[in-house]
């Protein structure tokens, strides 16, 4: 049976992190990229804190801090180190071609632990997604094949195995919960680059702050909670996950509204076959 409408929290979570494409760029022109993955979490911890002690949110029982860790560093900070490793040594083009792998991860561990299938239409429809990502991406760079690729398969398989904890936790704790403990511990194993953090913010301009500020709230907090909700309340984990594809696609509506980033025929013509591929997978949703 249905346990909930997973599509407005799913829909939330991409716009969150579709909005880091555009202020990460902005905030990069100032910070490394390391130390602007421990900042944007150190900022969203201060305000998930607050909320626990204004709330009196519990805490986690003690048998589950590792399974937090396990969280924190898969979906947080392992993955913010990977993928900038990654990202150096490709083009964005390519980047966003392996990420977009992480839906199909998520897929395959969700059969392999929870026992979750997808049906013929279903995989049909990540086929069609992963062109239409692959028209985004290549009409706007070439594809490279390096170690780099290596690195950004890795931070796939991070996003999925991050996915498959939050699956996990979400049984036992709130979607909150869930996500605010494992931002906390993602934060506390990042907290390595928090020296030169400091001293690169403190030279940071207005313009870069308020960059800084957005990730925090809303693809490192928001984002992550709304994730983690629908998750909770989905029948299957890949339900949710197929979403991701439309990471890229939203990230060039976002830039064209904020940034003023015109896109190409390449970027409406993959969003417009992401887009149907999405439809095609909830079809196959809904006749098993």
């Amino acid at each position: 049976m249905k346990k909930g409408n997973f599509h407005p929290y799913a829909g939330i979570a991409i716009v969150g992190w579709s909005l880091a494409y555009v202020y990460t760029r902005i905030a990069l022109q100032h910070f490394s990229a390391y130390s602007l993955g421990f900042l944007r979490y150190f900022f969203a911890s201060g305000v998930l804190a607050l909320i626990v002690a204004l709330l009196k949110i519990k805490l986690p029982e003690k048998k589950d801090l590792g399974l937090f860790l396990a969280s924190g560093t898969l979906g947080f900070a392992l993955y913010v180190v990977v993928f900038n490793i990654g990202s150096a040594a490709v083009t964005s083009a390519t980047g966003s071609v392996i990420i977009s792998a992480a839906p199909v991860i998520t897929a395959l561990l969700a059969r392999v632990f929870y026992g979750e299938r997808l049906n013929a239409l279903q995989w049909l429809a990540i086929v069609v997604e992963f062109v239409g990502v692959t028209v985004l991406a290549l009409g706007n760079g070439t594809f490279v094949l390096n170690l780099g690729v290596l690195w950004l398969s890795l931070a796939a398989l991070c996003l999925g195995s991050y996915s498959l904890t939050q699956r996990k936790l979400t049984r036992s704790y709130t979607a909150f919960q869930s996500s605010a403990f494992s931002i906390f511990a993602g934060t506390l194993v990042l907290s390595v680059f928090a020296p030169s953090s400091m001293r690169e913010i403190a030279g940071a301009s207005s313009n870069h702050l308020f960059a800084l500020a957005m990730l925090a709230v809303f693809p490192s907090g928001i984002a992550y909670i709304a994730w983690s909700k629908a998750l909770s309340i989905a029948d299957d984990m890949s339900s949710v996950s197929n979403y991701m594809f439309l990471t890229p696609f939203v990230a060039a509506l976002l830039g064209f509204i904020i940034a003023e980033e015109v896109p190409d025929a390449s970027t409406l013509l993959g969003g417009t076959i992401v887009l149907g591929g999405v439809l095609l997978f909830n079809v196959g949703n809904q006749h098993p």
